[in-house]
Parts: C-alpha cells; structure tokens; sequence
C-alpha cells in the first residue's frame, strides 16, 4: 500500500498538519505579544493611576519602587529637567513608550506633574513564552492525532480502491482474470460503491474480451476466406496476359486486375497481421532487410508497365534485423505501391541504410493538409484519380506502431515523397 492513492493520501495529511501547525505557531506567536503589552501596558497604568489617587491625601507618599518598577516625578513647579530623571526619558513625550531592554515607559502629566513609570518584565516573557509553548504543543499533538485517525480511516477506505486498480493493471488485456477482483477477496470493507466499480470492471472487461475475439476471427476468417478468389483471379490473368490470343485492347484491362489483386492481397495480409495480436510473441527470424527490399521492388515493378519510371534498391548497408520479416515486407509493399500509383515518370528508390529504410520517388507529392491526414484510413487528397484506396499509408503507419518500425513522411506538391522506416528497434 506504499503506492497510489494511500500514499497522495499520506502527503496531503503531513501537508496539512503542517500548514495547521505552521499557522497556530504563527498566531500563538502573535496572540502572545498582543497579550503581553496589554498585562503591561494595563499594569503600568494601574501603578501610575494607583500613586496620583494616593497622593491626593497623603503627598508624602513615596514612588513606586520595587526590582521591576521604578517611579520618578517632576512637580510642575520644577525645572523640565527633573532631577533624578533617566536623561532618555525627558525627551519623550507623554503616553506609553517601548524601551530597550524590554522595558516599558509609561509618562503621565497631569496639572501636578509628570509622572515618568518604567517597568520591566521578565517574569512576564517567562509566563507567556511558557503558556504559549504548551498551548502550542497541546494544539500541535491534537493535530497530530486528529490528522493521524483521519489518515487511518481515509486509508482504510481508499485500500479498496487501490487495490482494485492493481489488479485492473495487472490483467492480460487478452484474457483478463475477472475473477481475481470479486468483492470477497477484496481487503477491508468495501463499501457499495466499491464493489459497484468492482462488478462494473468485470462486465466491461468480460465484453471487451468476447468483442476482441469476435473482431479477431472475423478479420482472420474473411481474410482467409478472401485469399481463395484472389489467387484465383491472380492466376486466371497471369495465364490471359501470357496466352498470345488474348487481344490487345484486354490487356490494360487484366493489367488493372492485377494492380486490384495485389493491393487486396497487401490490405489483407495487413489486417491478418493487425489482427493477430499474439503474432507479436511469434518466434522473431533474423533477416537482411536488402534482401526484403529486393523481393518488394520485384512485386511492384508489375505496377509500372508502361511507365516511363525507374525502380531501383540501393543498399548503403546490409543491416540484420531480428523481428517478423513478414511485417517489413508489407509495409515496404504499401510504401512501393503508392509509390508507383502517383508517380507516372521518373524514378524510385529504395535505398537500405544502416538504422533505415527509405522510400523516395518524383511522384505527385502531397500538400502539407494532405500530410496532416494521410494516415486516416480511406483519406485520399484526389476521390476521383487513380490509385489506391486510401488505406496503404494507414496500414504503414499501424504495422509501424505496432511492431516498432515508426514511419515518417516527408512531401511536397510536384516534388515527389520520401518515406522512412526507422529500423532501429530491431537490429539484430
């Protein structure tokens, strides 16, 4: 329970017990001065109000002197320098004064003088520094208690809760244990709402599962299902365009089949891929990557009769790659066939370096709205034009993420594309 929730939990609590103990110190401090000068000051007051009442009958009655007070009077006859005066004293003008060494000066003139009443007060720091630190100690271990028994029964109902997102962390997202986060194994009490959330997670997490295996054999039985008729119509006008009877005007036809067939087979072996989740802890097979572009480039030169267009691989490197070859070779086959699907002269390139693979050609290009969205599935910047169907680039870019093979696109309108197959992750 060192983690999560318990331990924000325990920082909020020590954050405010300290702000608390902070601000009662701070106000104690403050409550203890106020109270010090007003015993003082009232003090002082009542000495120098004590002696003129006396006086009045008895003007022989002498000054207050003690260890702590000391009296001095000047009659109003008198010279203003009275005699006996603390010299600092005869300056200051009448009311209550704070003096150095914490001595407080009280000057009270009245039409038969000036009374000068000093006091100092140690005893009375001592009183209130003494009454202010057990007052604060007092305040701070109610604090510390109280904050400690909240803590304890704010834990006590968060355990659940971080418990539960535990074990939520823990599951297999293919097959996740529901059963390990059942109300009766959770720790201390759940309340209602807990095992509301508990039984609400096992539902979702059971409907994902049934809805990922339900998407799962559909892709991989469609799929596979659609391979029959596409070698079908794959051998049927292979066997038309190499038979010397079939006319002509035919053949462009069938050559347009062939382009459809093959994009269909690289859209399927796509999402065969895509949906099998488990190929990602396949045995991994250590290949060339030169060795992928070279078959690549073979299957897309079919792409290009009749184009005045170039396909070459150049291999700056022969890097080795330890990972599923089958999943480079359709990303390079979609790279390639959009390639050859916008470029209708010139030259494109496959060139192998040592951490990459790089796709450029003197196509079309593609605006910088057009880059924006090219990975959205069916996103095409022309509707109408040739090509494909839109879905080429958004394989790429899922197969890329998926498998570590992250692709970037660079391009510009009538200056062609370079794309880049970051193959670091892999190398053998």
């Amino acid at each position: 329970m060192s983690e999560g929730l318990p331990r924000k939990l325990r920082y909020v609590f020590v954050l405010q017990a300290v702000m608390a103990s902070f601000v009662i110190v701070i106000g104690f401090y403050f409550v203890g001065m106020f109270v010090k000068d007003a015993l003082i000051g009232g003090r002082v007051q009542d000495e120098a109000d004590r002696y003129w009442a006396v006086i009045e009958r008895h003007p022989e009655f002498p000054l207050p002197r003690n260890p702590n007070v000391n009296g001095y009077f000047v009659p109003s006859e008198a010279e203003p320098n009275g005699e006996g005066v603390p010299p600092e004293y005869l300056p200051l003008e009448p009311g209550l004064h704070d003096l150095p060494g914490r001595v407080k000066l009280l000057i009270d003139e009245r039409p038969q003088g000036r009374l000068y009443v000093s006091m100092s007060f140690p005893l009375v720091d001592r009183v209130v520094f003494w009454a202010g630190l057990v007052a604060i100690a007092m305040a701070l271990l109610a604090i510390a208690a109280v904050s400690w028994l909240t803590y304890r029964s704010a834990r006590r109902l968060v355990a659940p809760v971080d418990w539960l997102a535990q074990e939520v962390s823990s599951w297999d997202p293919r097959e996740p244990d529901t059963d390990a986060i059942d109300a009766r194994h959770m720790p201390g009490h759940p309340g209602r709402e807990v095992q509301q959330l508990g039984n609400a997670l096992r539902d979702l997490a059971e409907r994902t599962r049934q809805f990922v295996q339900r998407e799962r054999e559909f892709t991989r039985d469609a799929s596979h299902e659609l391979r029959t008729p596409l070698t079908v119509i794959r051998v049927a006008t292979d066997m038309m365009r190499a038979d010397p009877d079939t006319p002509e005007k035919l053949r462009k036809p069938l050559q347009r089949m062939q382009r459809a067939g093959q994009d269909m087979e690289a859209v399927i072996d796509a999402f065969l891929i895509l949906a099998r989740e488990a190929e990602a802890t396949a045995p991994l097979d250590e290949f060339d990557a030169c060795e992928v572009a070279w078959e690549s480039a073979e299957k897309a030169r079919r792409l290009l009769d009749g184009k005045p267009v170039e396909l070459d691989v150049v291999c700056d490197a022969s890097p080795r790659l330890l990972a599923l070859p089958r999943v480079l070779s359709v990303m390079l086959d979609n790279l390639l066939s959009n390639a050859c699907n916008f470029t209708e002269e010139g030259r494109i390139e496959v060139r192998v370096q040592a951490d990459r693979l790089v796709v450029t050609d003197t196509g079309i290009g593609m605006s910088a709205e057009t880059l924006q969205r090219v990975y959205d599935p069916f996103y095409r910047a022309d509707q109408f034009g040739a090509g494909g169907k839109g879905m080429g680039l958004s394989i790429v870019h899922r197969l890329g993420e998926r498998f570590g093979w992250p692709v970037a696109l660079q391009s510009a309108p009538g200056e062609g594309t370079t794309a880049t197959i970051d193959l670091t992750k892999h190398l053998a």
